[in-house]
């Protein structure tokens, strides 16, 4: 494929988004960017700054640290794929635990973080030849981007997704508590003031409750096939 394209991937939490993009970059030799990762990470920050509690969120003090915020990828060849540096500490473990998913939303929700993470976002995408997933990439990020997928699914396959993928790293997760935390972001990500979850106009939606990882591949390739 010549010409260089942006793919914004959007969708609600444990879609498969990053997997998805993962796929395609390899397989086009595009820069692939999780921006989850990236508010994950500062939610990390806040957390081990105590910032932020299961009770409490002290968003002014996360506010001011903002600048001293300073977030990396750096390709793994052994994985395939960049890991998320925080600071200069890789951190691609740490912000993938239950702890920090329950807090995230709460972090991407203030105005401030956003603003400084779409800037980065953006100037990652300048040259195009990216794929990037997110909750707002092809509303916000790459409004003009080529391609524009929105995944979803139900919240029971979400959930049993993401029960499955803690259960095989070794962590101690209940299901129930899973799927409630799935059911949580949904509402917060989709109602949140700035930048709320939603559909773009021109975006394609797969639900791939019911489809595999390879079939759905195939069927977005083919898309992007006839750009």
């Amino acid at each position: 494929m010549e010409k260089l394209i942006t793919i914004a991937i959007d969708g609600f939490s444990s879609t498969g988004k990053s997997t998805l993009a993962k796929q395609l970059a390899k397989r086009l030799s595009y820069i692939y960017v999780d921006t989850g990762a990236m508010y994950r990470a500062v939610t990390l920050f806040a957390m081990e700054n105590k910032f932020i509690t299961s009770d409490t969120f002290y968003f002014e003090k996360l506010e001011k640290e903002l600048p001293n915020i300073v977030l990396d990828f750096k390709f793994n060849i052994d994985l395939g794929f960049a890991e998320i540096y925080l600071n200069g500490l890789n951190v691609e473990n740490k912000i993938r635990s239950l702890a920090v998913s329950k807090q995230v939303s709460k972090v991407s929700a203030i105005s401030s973080v956003r603003r400084k993470l779409v800037i980065e976002q953006q100037e990652m995408g300048k040259n195009k030849g990216i794929v990037m997933d997110g909750r707002d990439i092809g509303t916000v990020v790459f409004p003009d981007a080529e391609l524009k997928i929105f995944m979803t699914a139900s919240a029971d396959v979400r959930a049993e997704r993401r029960y499955n993928e803690l259960i095989d790293k070794g962590d101690n997760v209940n299901y129930e508590e899973i799927l409630k935390n799935v059911v949580e972001r949904d509402l917060l990500d989709s109602t949140r003031e700035d930048s709320p979850l939603i559909k773009a106009k021109d975006a394609i939606e797969i639900d791939n409750s019911d489809l595999s990882i390879e079939a759905q591949f195939d069927q977005i390739y083919s898309l992007i096939q006839n750009i």
